[in-house]
């Protein structure tokens, strides 16, 4: 039997598709994932089931949406027993699996406790400090973080900038640490030496490598030669008016109060997307370093390549940042494919999405699911332009009292909010900033009323029950639009590791 393709995983934390290169960005410098585009197929309309952080990863792991596979639409949901595992699957199949970098399964290790890893048999762990100040503020116990042990070892603990849940802080400072010790840097090391440890010792296997970076989430901490990449002058400002979040989902309005966003210029928002870009450049560098030992090692040709992200950021448009939301800068991720027998430099408009990766790997190295998962395989999509994905695109997000429901189809897309039932429509067509919510219009409801009706149908298709009340009806729930005003700002804050 010929040996199997080996798997290469690629994947940020929070990085919207169009600030790429290949995804049609003219500032923000990408030279080696375009590269990467131009050898494989880039995916047009790549999207996350779940924009925030750990449903996403979860879906990506067990092929399934998180509801199903975690129970949870939120932060803090554990994969439960009997989903599939990507890495447990590829093990049981002769594969030597491997990850490197932000992994993002809870609950957390605390000290003396196993790690938490689905199945990887080994494993380079950096939460970006977030173990640490969980469970151990202090410190004093090795085997939590890798690369927080890492910093210790060459002489730069405490020198970490870290993130975390009252950390999602958008103000950008240059790291203090030496381009070498930076946390994607060392991702990027790790993934080398393990894929040469592979080689060294079981080069008659197969290996699929998870290499996972945490950014360019905030902090927005990149090396300062990064940062001298792009003068925040000539950085496009942000679409869109905080002024118009009125109309929309209310955790937008939310989050803006309790992160203290509502205090930055716009001057400030330019300089925070320059950040962003210059962190985004330096893990694009630091991708290429790992696909360049690809190829020196003589692998290339035989592995698959998925370059992907859990979510995206909206960096400043309507005012607001990171994550949580359908709008384009929080929902839409890159999707790149490349491998034995894929197309070079072609681009695809499928919809598609994170809990794809599962089956399309299953099929194209022939190692089969044993069971049902909501994920599609692209593998025909890779292949053909025209080849039948799904013709709606299905996302949910939080759990209720907001929960937040999306159905999308390449043009039109309808979001749907349980706090006072929300309703949002947009003509990406005609309007690909989405800058005008149609549900606002005064005749919106014959516009409304099949959208509505099609999210109803495709939520209880997938089994998302927890959408509806005990009448078989979407939910509600009260919307106070001034109760956000009365919490602590609480987002902003300063966290060293």
């Amino acid at each position: 039997m010929a040996k199997r393709p080996n798997i290469l995983i690629l994947m940020a934390d929070q990085l919207r598709a169009d600030a790429l290169g290949c995804y049609g960005n003219e500032v923000c410098q990408t030279p080696h994932l375009d590269a990467l585009a131009r050898s494989g197929v880039l995916f047009e309309n790549g999207l996350t089931p779940d924009p925030i952080c750990v449903p996403a990863r979860a879906a990506l792991t067990t092929g399934s949406y998180p509801h199903r596979c975690t129970g949870v639409k939120d932060n803090g949901g554990l994969i439960r027993d009997g989903q599939p595992k990507l890495a447990e699957h590829f093990s049981a199949h002769g594969y030597r699996t491997t990850s490197c970098g932000k992994l993002h399964y809870v609950p957390y290790a605390g000290p003396g406790e196993p790690r938490l890893v689905h199945g990887f048999q080994t494993s380079d762990l950096t939460e970006s400090g977030r173990l640490v100040w969980q469970h151990d503020p202090q410190n004093r116990h090795r085997g939590l973080e890798d690369y927080i042990d890492y910093l210790a070892d060459v002489g730069w603990a405490g020198y970490s900038r870290s993130h975390g849940s009252g950390n999602n802080d958008v103000r950008p400072c240059p790291t203090p640490l030496p381009p070498e010790h930076h946390v994607d840097h060392w991702v990027a090391d790790r993934s080398i030496a393990r894929l040469h440890e592979h080689l060294e010792h079981h080069a008659g296997e197969p290996f699929l490598l998870f290499c996972s970076s945490p950014k360019p989430h905030t902090p927005l901490d990149p090396p300062y030669d990064y940062v001298k990449l792009y003068d925040p002058r000539d950085i496009p400002p942000p679409v869109g008016s905080a002024d118009d979040l009125a109309s929309r989902n209310p955790v937008l309005q939310q989050m803006r109060h309790t992160h203290g966003i509502t205090t930055l210029s716009p001057k400030a928002m330019q300089v925070i997307k320059a950040y962003y870009y210059a962190l985004i450049t330096h893990l694009d560098a630091q991708f290429g370093r790992v696909l360049a030992a690809l190829d020196a090692a003589g692998v290339a040709d035989d592995t698959i390549v998925v370059f992907t992200a859990d979510h995206g950021d909206l960096m400043g448009d309507f005012g607001a940042y990171f994550k949580g939301n359908f709008l384009r800068g929080s929902a839409h991720v890159p999707f790149l494919v490349r491998g034995p027998g894929i197309p070079a430099g072609e681009r695809r408009k499928q919809l598609v999405g994170l809990q794809d990766i599962l089956p399309t790997l299953a099929r194209m190295t022939g190692c089969p699911l044993d069971g049902d998962v909501h994920g599609l395989d692209l593998t025909d999509a890779c292949q053909t332009a025209d080849a039948p994905v799904r013709d709606l695109y299905y996302a949910q997000c939080f759990d209720a009292p907001r929960q937040l429901a999306m159905l999308f189809d390449g043009r039109w897309k309808y979001c749907w909010s349980q706090q006072g039932a929300v309703e949002e429509l947009y003509d990406l067509a005609e309007d690909p900033h989405e800058l005008s919510n149609l549900a606002t219009r005064p005749d919106a409801e014959a516009l409304l009323t099949p959208w509505r009706e099609g999210l109803i149908a495709e939520a209880r298709r997938v089994g998302d029950t927890a959408l509806f009340d005990g009448d078989g009806r979407l939910a509600t729930a009260p919307l106070d639009r001034e109760a956000f005003k009365k919490l602590p700002v609480r987002g902003m804050g300063w966290r060293w590791y």
